[in-house]
């Protein structure tokens, strides 16, 4: 009498993960359609609540131990959509539109880049640093040029005339996910109890802002992550370049 609830839970446990995947996906979709009928706001409120889905799922698995190979690739099927195929399509009906082929073709570049991205993310994941990304990863891509769209929308006294720079953002976008610049994940953070609450204020400071100013907000983190890792690689750079000239000498 007891086996069939028992099977009944364990399915269930297997189908949730999997539930969320497909939210994130069918967000994905909606804000295709969204972004071409120029309703560019509901667009990306579309991605970013994709993003929460697409946190969930992975979590999900984690906690009811139902991870599963058919789950990782349809979680990246999923995210080739949401974070691929949406914010290009995003970028191409608010700017590159204006541009004729180079627009269809930096739209076009940063989809097919970010397959790539998650392509390479799962065969290379079991041997990578857990703490570590090796290239921006696609949702952070996406919220980087689609936020930014906004900022545009939000600001056209500011950004008029300047639409060759989202331009410029989208391939540079798809670029850094291809590339072997580090970033770091945040996925394994070991606090100790002595920390918890000063996280747990900033974390409540930066939420209370977002909930503020939250295109601004998303923007500027984005931007800031995004620019961590090139600045970081420059700064590598030149103390390798020091202790080179300093052994030489």
């Amino acid at each position: 009498m007891d086996e069939k609830p028992k099977n009944s839970k364990t399915q269930f446990a297997y189908l949730l993960p999997n539930l969320f995947t497909a939210a994130s996906a069918f967000l994905g979709i909606a804000s295709i359609i969204a972004s071409a009928s120029g309703r560019f706001d509901k667009a990306a409120f579309y991605i970013m609540l994709s993003l929460v889905f697409d946190g969930l799922d992975g979590r999900v698995a984690r906690l009811t131990n139902t991870t599963s190979k058919f789950g990782v690739e349809f979680d990246s099927l999923a995210d080739v959509i949401a974070f691929g195929a949406a914010p290009a399509m995003f970028f191409y009906f608010h700017t590159g539109v204006d541009f004729g082929r180079i627009g269809v073709m930096a739209a076009a570049i940063f989809a097919v880049f970010g397959a790539i991205r998650l392509a390479r993310f799962n065969i290379m994941s079991p041997i990578n640093e857990p703490s570590v990304f090796i290239g921006i990863p696609i949702p952070t891509a996406a919220v980087l040029v689609v936020m930014w769209g906004l900022m545009f929308e939000r600001y056209p006294q500011i950004f008029g005339g300047l639409e060759w720079t989202l331009l410029a953002l989208q391939v540079t976008a798809a670029f850094l996910m291809v590339s072997n610049i580090r970033y770091p994940s945040f996925k394994k953070i070991n606090l100790k109890k002595s920390s918890i609450l000063k996280v747990l204020t900033s974390l409540i400071i930066i939420a209370s802002i977002i909930y503020l100013y939250p295109v601004q907000s998303f923007t500027l983190l984005a931007t800031i992550y995004v620019l961590y890792g090139l600045i970081r690689v420059v700064v590598n750079f030149c103390i390798a370049k020091i202790k080179k000239n300093k052994y030489n000498s």
